[in-house]
């Protein structure tokens, strides 16, 4: 556990088996974009889990938002991250849209806990809402309404069970909620769901609380998602 009260239980890059589901559900030929930008998400991530200055945490956070913004603009850097953006996103003609945002998102959780509910909104929305966004972009579910809504309600949840500061993690499941159920409401569409299925489960989580174990790749849980993809609610 760091200073920063987020357990160091994935301090190296990688993705859950949930999101590894969700991408398998979605389309062969965006699989690989969408694993990319999920892995960046977990290298951000990784940074405030592994760092104990806040100082020196921002300014690798600031390192990572500068490369992904200057991708296109010369060879990538020797970083095989960044060079998987390179040739996964730029190369193909994609660019990298908002991602660079994410890294002010993951930012404000440098910051002193208890987080304020401003702070965990700016958070929300700049990790995860852009993080939906942009993986929506590459599902072509970007006009999806609910779509920022979601990502910012999930990323609320992801963080909230990963926090151990019971005051900031309440507070973030308090604003998941409403954010998630509001989301979730209507039928999603067919292109989005790899994402909505993640939401569902978010707010599954949020409603049980921090008490209750998730039991990350359940049965249940699967069944959840597969029911989502065939039905969009």
């Amino acid at each position: 556990m760091n200073e920063f009260g987020l357990r160091e239980d994935c301090v190296t890059p990688s993705i859950d088996p949930e999101i590894a589901l969700s991408i398998a559900y979605a389309p062969a030929g965006r699989r690989q974009a969408l694993e990319t930008i999920w892995v960046l998400d977990a290298q951000l991530g990784s940074v405030v889990r592994s760092t104990s200055e806040p100082m020196i945490g921002a300014m690798r956070l600031t390192w990572w938002r500068d490369a992904i913004e200057a991708l296109g603009q010369g060879p990538a850097p020797a970083e095989p991250l960044l060079q998987q953006l390179d040739a996964v996103l730029v190369a193909r003609g994609q660019g990298v849209g908002r991602l660079p945002d994410m890294a002010e998102g993951w930012i404000v959780l440098l910051d002193p806990f208890p987080l304020p509910c401003a702070a965990l909104e700016d958070y929300a929305r700049q990790r995860g809402g852009v993080l939906f966004e942009e993986l929506g972009r590459f599902l072509g579910a970007a006009n999806v309404p609910a779509i920022a809504a979601a990502g910012a309600g999930w990323a609320l949840v992801d963080f909230a069970f990963r926090c151990s500061d019971r005051a900031t993690a309440g507070a973030a499941l308090e604003l998941a909620r409403p954010i998630l159920r509001e989301a979730l409401a209507a039928r999603w569409a067919r292109e989005a769901r790899s994402l909505g299925m993640l939401a569902h489960l978010a707010l599954r989580d949020a409603e049980a609380g921090p008490g209750v174990p998730r039991r990350t790749g359940s049965p249940g849980r699967a069944l959840r998602m597969l029911r989502h993809r065939i039905t969009g609610r």
